[in-house]
């Protein structure tokens, strides 16, 4: 048996002697035995098809362990608790965005680690149903992940925030509610469009923009999530705009007039050395800045950039519906 097979044991006798004692810090009230914790255990068993191939799932998985920000959201908006998650950039906690998710479909989640190092005897102790993350994060660990629970990767993240809430809907035994949640948002993000082409008369454009510690500035294209979220909204980009088949296009200061819009929508990294608030004090400073005749809005970087899935996305329709006035369609 495996390192984390053994591991897996170790936790699962371990839980199962803290039920037999009622130990309220394993959130179990009563006497019994592992199998009478919430687990997969009853229902049909499906195969879901992934990134790394196909895993038999049995029922609707109760602890689901997520190491990516992408299906963090994801379990949640589907009504699924999250018993173990990860962050980057220094956070422990889960993020505003999530809103009362984080206490409905959070509360008894632990943090298991960075985005791009999760401890793996962490995830054993939370004795998950479920793990779901990412190819492109995660590849590496997949067959030591799926010794420790059914494990179901997409193949990348942000750009594809949809595809990974619908495949998430099938890994929970949820497909139906996935295809629901997803349908609500892109009905909402057209009314909001609708919305602000009603007030104005017109379809105005819109850039988005990010300070992300680089000497440069990056512009958003309409394959990156916050990109996916404005081409949802039918809210124009500037005509000619620089563009590429990738999420973004660096920008130097000769260029910013580039970044021009009828709205230009801001956000810079926090990271904790500066860096990219540094880059953006550098910009402003440019001549060139106060040349560009858009309105320009700083908005919340976590949310606009790195959220990349349902919760966000309908947080960026607020900002959106804020800054125009205009009725939100919630």
């Amino acid at each position: 048996m495996s390192t984390f097979g053994r591991l897996r044991r170790a936790a699962t006798r371990a839980m199962a002697v803290g039920a037999a004692c009622g130990l309220a810090t394993l959130g179990v009230t009563a006497c019994g035995t592992e199998e009478q914790a919430p687990a997969q255990s009853g229902g049909d068993t499906r195969v879901v098809e992934h990134a790394m191939g196909k895993t038999p799932i049995t029922g609707k998985p109760q602890r689901i362990v997520t190491l990516d920000a992408t299906f963090t959201s994801a379990v949640m908006a589907l009504d699924s608790q999250v018993v173990g998650y990860t962050t980057f950039g220094g956070r422990k906690e889960l993020p505003e965005y999530l809103g009362k998710d984080r206490q409905t479909y959070g509360a008894q989640a632990q943090w298991v680690g960075s985005l791009s190092n999760p401890n793996l005897e962490k995830i054993v102790q939370l004795d998950p149903d479920l793990i779901l993350s990412a190819k492109v994060r995660h590849e590496q660990l997949y067959e030591q992940l799926s010794e420790i629970a059914p494990t179901v990767f997409s193949q990348t993240t942000g750009g594809t925030w949809k595809e990974n809430l619908l495949l998430t809907g099938r890994a929970l035994g949820k497909a139906g509610l996935a295809e629901r949640k997803l349908d609500a948002y892109e009905q909402r993000a057209k009314t909001v469009g609708d919305n602000v082409r009603n007030a104005l008369g017109r379809n105005p454009t819109m850039s988005i923009v990010r300070f992300a510690g680089e000497p440069t500035v990056r512009l958003y294209t309409k394959e990156s999530f916050p990109g996916i979220v404005q081409s949802d909204t039918g809210l124009a980009r500037p005509e000619g705009q620089p563009t590429t088949d990738g999420i973004a296009v660096n920008l130097s200061q000769e260029r910013i007039l580039e970044l021009d819009a009828d709205h230009i929508f801001i956000t810079v990294y926090p990271d904790k050395a500066g860096d990219a608030a540094e880059t953006r004090n550098a910009f402003r400073s440019n001549p060139l800045w106060n040349k560009l005749t858009g309105e320009k809005h700083t908005v919340n970087d976590i949310t606009w950039m790195t959220s990349v899935g349902l919760h966000g996305a309908h947080a960026i329709l607020d900002d959106i519906a804020t800054t125009f006035g205009v009725d939100p369609a919630r």
